[in-house]
């Protein structure tokens, strides 16, 4: 409980974070970062990952989901809601809750992140996962809008997952548990609305790769859209 006051009253502290003047409209945002098919061995999985806020210049509510759907059956499903507190130009500190209602049995977090951009505009999530009977787990993400022309993008992502505990159920080992790399290419029609094509690298390492029978590397050409309003 002591640790948790010390958060929550740095979060509370005022900030170095100005609104201009003194409007601060109440908004809104959906942004769906990849909406795509996947061309697997033997399946085509639908993947998603999306986040929506709603909130003022400084604090926010946010919902982010992700998740895969093979044949109509859900493989993966994630969902995050947060309060996202602005802690620096273009830093956000969050908190909240994330449910990982697929693979089954179910799992619930606690969730505590950083998302911003640097400097040079690279996109940075970093999240710690803490759940019951010890569970933990860490997050980190980046990606990066390379603008070829002004239509052609070119987007690539990395992210990675470890965690602090075997939890064979939902088939996760202990230590670095998957790596995935991302290249893809969008021609935005508008800012708001981008289709494109790409590839997607990922492996499993250690226990998460022995409980899943996984071989190798796994690589597989993506067709998808992006959009944000």
């Amino acid at each position: 409980m002591k640790y948790l006051s010390l958060i929550l009253s740095w979060l509370l502290l005022p900030t170095l974070v100005l609104a201009m003047g003194k409007d601060d409209p109440l908004l809104f945002m959906l942004k769906m970062d990849q909406l795509e098919l996947r061309d697997a061995d033997d399946h085509t999985p639908l993947v998603w990952e999306t986040q929506a806020w709603l909130g003022k210049d400084l604090n926010k509510l946010y919902f982010k989901t992700e998740g895969e759907r093979v044949n109509g059956d859900y493989e993966e499903l994630e969902t995050q809601l947060l309060y996202s507190h602005a802690i620096a130009p273009y830093w956000d500190m969050q908190v909240g809750w994330r449910h990982d209602a697929y693979p089954k049995p179910n799992r619930d977090w606690f969730a505590i992140g950083l998302q911003g951009l640097t400097p040079y505009y690279f996109e940075i999530d970093v999240s710690l996962f803490v759940g019951d009977e010890g569970r933990t787990a860490l997050r980190l993400s980046t990606e990066y809008e390379l603008m070829l022309t002004q239509r052609w993008v070119l987007i690539p992502e990395i992210e990675t997952n470890l965690y602090g505990k075997n939890d064979p159920e939902i088939g996760i080992g202990s230590g670095l548990s998957d790596i995935s790399v991302g290249l893809r290419l969008g021609y935005e029609i508008r800012r708001e609305f981008a289709p494109y094509i790409g590839v997607q690298w990922g492996r499993q390492f250690g226990k998460t790769a022995d409980y899943s029978e996984a071989e190798g590397e796994d690589i597989q050409f993506v067709a998808g859209i992006r959009f944000w309003f």
